[in-house]
Order: structure tokens, then C-alpha cells, then sequence
């Protein structure tokens, strides 16, 4: 019976939150949402070659191979390291699936 009352408050609570979030962006309707925000934060956000293939979601020996193929991969080199932008990486693979 306490659980229901401990579910039902945390419930009420976030919803007050996203209610509060909506109410404060109702006379700016560009205003960034936070999902908005979370999305601007990636565009920074570099990915090791060692770690590419779990944002790529195929295996480790597809993504060397995929990498090895296409040369034009959005990539950093920092300190003899391969790093890749995690948003232009994300554009890459779009506009290498059309």
C-alpha cells in the first residue's frame, strides 16, 4: 500500500515537471526542449576507434572493414589516436545508406 502512495507522488512530480517545462516555453515556441539539449551535447562528444562499432551497431571487424573501405570517414587524429565526431559520424552514415 505504501508503494502505490511512493509511485503515485514521483508520478505527480514528473509530470509537474514537464507541465512546469511546457508552461515556461508557452510564449516561445522555438525555445530548445531538453531532449533539444541532450541531442546539442553529442555534437561535441568524439568517440574512440576502439568504441565506433557500438555507436555503429555492427561488429568490430565490420567497422574496420567499413572504415578501411570508405576513406572519407569523419575522423581526428589526437596524439596518434582516431577519434570521430559522434554527430558527423551520425551524418556519415546516413548519407551512406542512401
Amino acid at each position: 500500500m505504501e508503494w502505490n502512495f511512493i509511485i503515485i507522488a514521483i508520478g505527480i512530480a514528473v509530470a509537474g515537471y514537464f507541465i512546469g517545462d511546457g508552461l515556461k516555453n508557452f510564449k516561445n515556441p522555438n525555445a530548445k526542449s531538453i531532449m533539444d539539449s541532450l541531442e546539442e551535447d553529442d555534437e561535441h562528444e568524439l568517440i574512440r576507434e576502439s568504441d565506433v562499432h557500438y555507436f555503429m551497431g555492427i561488429s568490430k571487424e565490420d567497422a574496420k572493414t567499413l572504415i578501411k573501405e570508405h576513406s572519407d570517414v569523419p575522423h581526428i587524429i589526437i596524439n596518434s589516436k582516431v577519434y570521430y565526431p559522434k554527430a558527423k559520424l551520425r551524418k556519415w552514415l546516413l548519407s551512406v545508406g542512401e
